[in-house]
């Protein structure tokens, strides 16, 4: 049965998460926040959507100054038409001055990938951080692509079927940055349901 399936995939991934890398990225966020850096959270398509969520949490949640450039699509759009789509992150985090106490985290199935064109916009916003001093993290699928080859603190989501690494990768990136700002060591703020609970 397909649901049997595919949540006994999900179980397995859980199983094989490497947990010192998601302390190692803990520690890496955690690092960019005494320094007073600003997180910038980078996604393409699905990714795109969580980029924007996870900003969300990251403000609200544990206290990060945190933005992605996904949530001005006139900047975006604008860009894309007039300077390309591979440059349109680069150039985002140029004109936002990141230095070395920002970070990138980089949500992607695949991680980015130059020499084949895919998510290229990925691969110049890592060279851009890495030559600004700023730290470089992501959360991908695969082998984690560029991403995971350059970055300071990777997750690498496991493959437990070819066929599922989208939808398995995607879905875990939200679980993963759940994780993250409920951890003791980023949360700086309690949830809405879990404060109100308490008061009843």
């Amino acid at each position: 049965m397909f649901v049997d399936n595919f949540l006994r995939e999900c179980v397995e991934i859980l199983n094989k998460l490497d947990r010192a890398a998601i302390e190692k990225l803990a520690d890496a966020l955690l690092l960019i926040r005494e320094n007073g850096g600003r997180l910038f959270i980078l996604g393409v398509g699905g990714s795109a959507g969580s980029a924007s969520h996870a900003v969300n949490d990251f403000r609200k949640l544990a206290g990060f100054e945190a933005y992605t450039p996904v949530d001005n699509v006139s900047e975006l759009t604008a860009r894309t038409n007039d300077e390309g789509w591979e440059t349109v992150f680069a150039a985002w985090l140029q004109e936002s001055r990141i230095n070395e106490k920002d970070g990138i985290l980089i949500f992607s199935v695949g991680g980015g990938d130059a020499e084949r064109c895919i998510s290229a916009n990925l691969v110049y916003a890592i060279d851009l951080a890495k030559q600004k001093g700023a730290a470089v993290m992501g959360i991908v699928g695969r082998d984690g692509g560029y991403t995971a080859r350059k970055a300071d603190a990777a997750i690498i989501v496991p493959t437990v079927n070819a066929d599922h690494i989208t939808p398995h990768t995607e879905a875990f990136h939200g679980l993963i940055w759940h994780l993250l700002i409920s951890h003791p060591k980023l949360k700086t703020a309690s949830t809405k349901w879990e404060s109100a609970s308490s008061i009843l």
